[in-house]
């Protein structure tokens, strides 16, 4: 299905409002009364499918495009992520940095549509006190920061993801260090000699074989949020993805992908031959090793494509935009913040004073 076909509405059985997915209840609720839907979204109870990496990259099917209702879309000239909502939705800041310069977006590429969805479930009221508990734990932060970072920006977003499977066949050699310890007679500054123990290393060829099989790997499709602050946040449980519905995105602000899925499988791949260098590496036997070589052959690859509950709090402080953001299915929090140039001049010279305090006192 494609963004122009009619929105597939969920009225209210009790007041025939359009309902929407409420993380506090975790289930279809009516956001003007409060009625829950006793029926669970149409993909719930589905399987979540893993798709051959090779032939998707050789060809994206037709029918797997769009987002299986109207959807608008808005591309932000300042931190160029684009988000997708719904219609009804006017749009006046972007979601991400509070940029007002953003503009409608229309791209006749195919989007890759969603499949899988992890619905959030961390309410609105536990997000707020767990940013008002991180605020009060920034000591360094200017003692204004509560005020000016105002939580009334605070944004429930899906953002995109891409996952990745593989099973790697790894070969690797290496040179294994064996500390031993030898006895030797040096000369010291003054003219003097003495004797010391001094730590030497025997060096012998090693070699060995690793399996290793990488599940649900993470990357980002997301250009409007932190990447650093997002691996602060994560993991998120994949386990407990859904086939996607657009019942769970009803109401909520979607960021559309631009790192696309060459792109995602590209950076996979780079973040597999650097952890299974690192499980490589500690196999090598040995103290210490040197000229660690590994020769890997992935198979059975295969991805999805999926959308990952995050609360986004952008806020503006003096000239510089700051992000904090929470797992919205885990509600793990991590975030920036300006720092208090008199607050850390004032703990350094804390520091020094103590440091000459007990000088003082052991020279006495």
């Amino acid at each position: 299905m494609t963004d122009t076909e009619a929105l597939q509405k969920k009225p209210c059985p009790a007041c025939g409002a359009d309902v929407a997915w409420d993380p506090g209840k975790g289930t279809l609720t009516c956001p003007y009364c409060g009625t829950p839907m006793e029926s669970p979204p149409a993909g719930e109870g589905a399987e979540v499918v893993e798709h051959d990496l090779g032939e998707a990259l050789r060809s994206l099917p037709a029918e797997k495009s769009g987002w299986q209702e109207q959807k608008r879309s808005v591309k932000c000239q300042s931190c160029r992520a684009i988000s997708v909502f719904d219609p009804e939705r006017a749009a006046q800041r972007c979601d991400f940095c509070g940029s007002p310069a953003i503009a409608p977006y229309e791209d006749e590429r195919d989007v890759v549509r969603p499949e899988s969805v992890l619905p959030f479930q961390v309410s609105e009221t536990r997000v707020r006190e767990s940013i008002r508990q991180w605020y009060r734990s920034r000591w360094f932060a200017p003692n204004r920061l509560k005020k000016e970072a105002m939580t009334d920006t605070l944004k429930g977003i899906y953002l995109p993801y891409w996952t990745f499977d593989a099973r790697a066949d790894a070969q690797w050699t290496a040179e294994s260090g064996y500390y031993y310890y030898e006895r030797e007679t040096v000369r010291t500054s003054e003219g003097k000699t003495e004797s010391r123990q001094v730590r030497k290393v025997r060096w012998e060829p090693s070699s060995g074989r690793l399996q290793h099989f990488f599940d649900d790997d993470l990357v980002p499709g997301t250009v409007g949020t932190d990447g650093t602050l997002l691996k602060q946040i994560e993991p998120f449980p994949t386990r407990e993805l859904q086939p996607y519905d657009p019942s769970f995105v009803r109401g909520w602000v979607v960021e559309r992908y631009q790192v696309d899925l060459g792109q995602a499988a590209g950076r996979s791949q780079e973040q597999m031959d650097q952890e299974l260098r690192s499980l490589c590496a500690a196999q090598v036997p040995g103290d210490t090793h040197r000229n660690l070589q590994v020769r890997a052959r992935y198979s059975e690859r295969t991805f999805k494509h999926v959308l990952l509950p995050v609360w986004l709090l952008a806020y503006t402080y003096g000239p510089r935009v700051f992000q904090v953001l929470l797992n919205g299915y885990t509600g793990k929090i991590a975030g920036r913040h300006p720092y208090s140039w008199v607050k850390i001049t004032l703990a350094v010279l804390a520091v020094v004073l103590l440091v000459l305090i007990l000088s003082m006192l052991k020279s006495k």
